[in-house]
């Protein structure tokens, strides 16, 4: 075991679907597949038990879908099963890389993933190998944000890695505005007061009431997700029930 300390011993990652999307943000590039699965080993070998949720939407999106006419429980079932083809092609990015990986979905699908069950889920976690949970949380109307939290409240985790392709959260789109400055933390509550996007009210309801930290951090840079666990303060933006809020540089 390397010698660097984690911060955490248990951690659940939340990875958009965009994080293994191709070309145009679609598809599954397994070169994105195995440089995720590398960093994952990376933070593994520092002894953090692992828990992983998935999106689905650089296979397809429910939301989208719904607003085209389609019904929305069909839409996000559409969506949940996109999240079990994510879970498949990471899980398998993760074996190669020598790590012990197991699939639980909140959709019964007993061929190719084992049914979701906390008690196994710990005891999975328990034994050092990496829990991909998918299929949401087996019902319509709720986000994988929310299955993530939900998740990571029931199994122990002590915190939620939000990945995404921005460095943290902002007050205001740094795409579209040049001046738009980063959160270092804010609490909760600013976060749905604000209405920052960050994770849907429920999910950041549910962290709120659980004391469930979130850091929203850059998946895209190498090293921030070891860095992090590490405890990089430098990185993302922490939110927590603290109610301070501190901007980057101020």
């Amino acid at each position: 075991m390397s010698q660097e300390t984690s911060k955490y011993k248990r951690i659940l990652i939340k990875l958009s679907g965009e994080a293994l999307a191709g070309e145009g943000e679609f598809g599954i590039d397994s070169n994105k597949a195995h440089s995720l699965a590398e960093e994952i080993k990376e933070v593994h070998s520092l002894g953090v038990e692992i828990a992983l949720v998935v999106g689905g939407g650089n296979l397809i999106r429910g939301a989208n879908l719904a607003k085209v006419g389609m019904d929305q429980a069909t839409a996000d079932y559409m969506g949940m099963l996109a999240t079990i083809q994510n879970a498949l092609a990471l899980q398998d990015a993760c074996e190669k890389k020598g790590l012990y990986t197991r699939v639980q979905s909140a959709i019964d699908i007993h061929s190719i993933a084992e049914s979701y069950i906390r008690r196994r889920a710990v005891r999975h976690l328990e034994k050092k190998r990496i829990v991909i949970f998918a299929g949401g949380i087996g019902n319509p109307y709720f986000t994988t944000d929310t299955a993530a939290s939900l998740r990571a409240v029931e199994v122990g985790c002590e915190v939620i890695l939000k990945a995404t392709k921005v460095d943290g959260v902002y007050d205001a789109d740094p795409k579209k505005e040049p001046n738009a400055k980063r959160y270092t933390h804010i609490s909760f509550m600013e976060s749905i007061k604000r209405r920052l996007k960050v994770m849907d009210s429920t999910a950041l309801s549910l962290c709120m009431e659980n004391n469930m930290s979130i850091i929203v951090f850059d998946i895209f840079k190498r090293g921030n997700l070891k860095d992090l666990v590490l405890g990089d303060k430098k990185i993302g933006t922490l939110i927590s029930n603290s109610e301070d809020i501190r901007i980057d540089g101020e």
